[in-house]
């Protein structure tokens, strides 16, 4: 039986007294948690030719994102969602789309072929259609959490935001695969914090780090290095804020930007503008690795805690910056010229607290492997109980940011604080992450952590696509599990992270060559990578390597800034015991469902007000 639905100009009028509701909710929602300029304060171009804009705004207290997407150059319709690792295949969608006779606005999902399908739970809910002078601006919101198995969860970390267009009217939603399509995929962190912006104080200055009139190059990946350098003579300051600086035309060309500082031992730095991987790049710049600023796309200004700051300039501080810019240019385009960077605000009053950058995780080396074609392999890194009473304050330190790191195979990252043998809080998480997208993200509370806690970092990987193993190391085809986070007070402890015991490793090597016909080289002359490429790799040897990582004991590198680690035995050292563990977040669904459509919304995009 066809349920008789009403004409375009029927629910378009229906249509336009809901708007008038919901908007009065709307900023009802947002009041407080948005700044007074917009409430949109967030913003990301999703295609590199700037056709399709989105700005969004978060409602904690309902536990939803409201969206605005400004689609430019509309023709047959838009779909826009999220999927796990970026792809179009199993992803959550919202579609716009025509029939040729009426326009429809529907939450629906891909299968693993592509094939789109109307979404029996309509959770995406229209709010407002509209043209603008720019385009066709539509407003929509969707809660965090469904309890739909179709649905994508948002959570705190990283998303991947997909996007189809439409060139043809369709009979059907149905009719749509994904494959066919011009498609893309834009990575950005949905879930912001809602932290008030401290006040700068009244004597704050900036100085801005950019690379002036670069000549982006035509390929879709350039790393471009920049050496600024300070005012002879200049004194110790705290780093306050930073906010990025985008040539305009080019926001959607400018992925992510972060300014380092040169190791303070070299007298000069010489000067350099030119991709990161250049052959002409001098060898010190590999020495500028400090990082003062860090920013990502849809990220706005990183301003530090009212009572600390992050001091840079004076006796024993370099003058010499290296800024690096991470173009994506997918497209191609030539001949655009860009002058980006990152605006540093600095005061000379300085604060109660020093800011520090300490390193959590694992250790670069290579005793820290995964197998060839594994889809989900976790390594674990340790900050030990040992390490941080010998090193913290009594008061402890705070933890208000992070910033996760692995190489190429890096899915998953996660740090959790561990006190008196049980779990107590996650420090950060980011259950989607890419090493394409890396960023300095402010916490939503402040971490304490005091002597004696134990922090455990843990990194998953997928080597699907690896016929080695992939080992630790500073190459981008090997891997590292990092985390830095940055915290005050400032201690002397910089680097707090481990590995397993070298020896246990070897005693890996002999079992297997005992239980494989096939010999594993474990001769002194022979390479820890050297071993492990000649590992065969079947379940038993996967499993026991697994099961090495979990037990063996570890070689603890809790170390000062100048890279000595402190007094003390660290080596051969037990694995912390952890006997009880935070349970995963259950998804909160949404308690009414009363309000959502039962199906598509029907609306009129023709012109004027939806």
């Amino acid at each position: 039986m066809q349920v008789p639905r009403p004409s375009v100009r029927e629910a378009a009028s229906m249509y336009g007294t809901a708007v008038a509701v919901f908007l009065v909710i709307l900023v009802a929602a947002l009041q407080g948690s948005a700044p007074a300029e917009s409430p949109f304060p967030f913003h990301i171009p999703l295609d590199p030719e700037g056709t399709l804009e989105l700005s969004w705004n978060v409602s904690y207290a309902q536990e939803t994102v409201y969206f605005q997407l400004l689609v430019r150059e509309l023709k047959a319709g838009i779909l826009f969602g999220m999927s796990d690792r970026g792809e179009l295949e199993n992803a959550d969608l919202v579609v716009l789309w025509t029939d040729g006779d009426g326009a429809y606005f529907g939450d629906a999902w891909s299968d693993q072929k592509g094939q789109v399908h109307l979404d029996s739970q309509q959770d995406y809910q229209l709010l407002r259609a509209q043209r603008t002078p720019d385009g066709l601006s539509l407003l929509f919101k969707r809660p965090f959490g469904t309890c739909d198995p179709n649905d994508y969860l948002i959570e705190d970390g990283t998303v991947h935001l997909v996007y189809g267009l439409l060139e043809e009217p369709l009979r059907s939603l149905e009719a749509i695969n994904t494959s066919g399509l011009h498609t893309g995929l834009q990575r950005v962190q949905l879930l912001k914090p809602n932290i008030s912006q401290p006040a700068l104080p009244a004597d704050t200055r900036t100085i801005e780090i950019r690379a002036p009139d670069v000549l982006i190059p035509g390929q879709e990946t350039t790393y471009w290095c920049y050496i600024s350098e300070l005012p002879a003579g200049f004194p110790r300051h705290h780093i306050v804020m930073y906010e990025p600086i985008v040539t305009e035309g080019n926001e959607a060309l400018v992925h992510h930007m972060e300014v380092f500082q040169c190791a303070a031992e070299f007298e000069s730095v010489p000067h350099f503008s030119g991709p990161c991987d250049s052959k002409m790049k001098p060898e010190r710049l590999n020495y500028c690795r400090h990082v003062l600023a860090a920013w990502a796309l849809g990220a706005k200004a990183f301003y530090y805690p009212e009572e600390a700051g992050l001091a840079f300039g004076g006796p024993g501080s370099s003058r010499f910056l290296r800024l690096e810019v991470h173009y994506h240019n997918p497209l191609m385009i030539k001949g655009r010229r860009d002058s980006s960077g990152i605006r540093l605000y600095y005061t000379a009053t300085l604060r109660r607290f020093d800011a520090g950058i300490m390193e959590l995780g694992l250790v670069y080396t290579p005793v820290m492997a995964i197998p060839p074609q594994e889809t989900a392999f976790v390594l674990t890194g340790y900050c030990t109980d040992k390490c941080t009473q010998l090193a913290l304050p009594a008061s402890g330190i705070h933890i208000f940011a992070s910033q996760l790191h692995t190489h190429l195979t890096g899915r998953k990252v996660v740090t959790v604080l561990a006190r008196d043998g049980r779990e107590r809080e996650i420090v950060n998480r980011d259950n989607h992450y890419s090493p394409h997208f890396q960023e300095i993200r402010m916490l939503k509370k402040v971490v304490s952590v005091h002597p004696g806690d134990v922090l455990i970092t843990s990194c998953t990987y997928n080597t699907e696509d690896r016929r080695l193993a992939t080992v630790g190391g500073f190459g981008i085809l090997e891997e590292m599990c990092v985390n830095y986070v940055h915290y005050y007070p400032q201690t002397r402890l910089e680097l707090c992270k481990s590995a397993v015991d070298p020896g246990f490793l070897q005693k890996y090597f002999h079992l297997v060559n005992r239980f494989n016909s096939e010999e594993v080289c474990t001769c002194p002359q022979a390479s820890v990578p050297e071993q492990f490429a000649s590992v065969p790799w079947n379940a038993f040897n996967r499993e026991v390597l697994r099961a090495l990582y979990g037990f063996a004991p570890i070689s603890m590198h809790c170390n000062k800034s100048s890279a000595v680690r402190f007094q003390g035995e660290w080596d051969r050292q037990p694995l912390p015991e952890v006997v009880s563990r935070l349970e995963e977040p259950t998804p909160h669904c949404p308690a009414s469902r009363a309000q959502r459509p039962a199906g598509p919304t029907v609306l009129n995009i023709g012109g004027g007000k939806g």
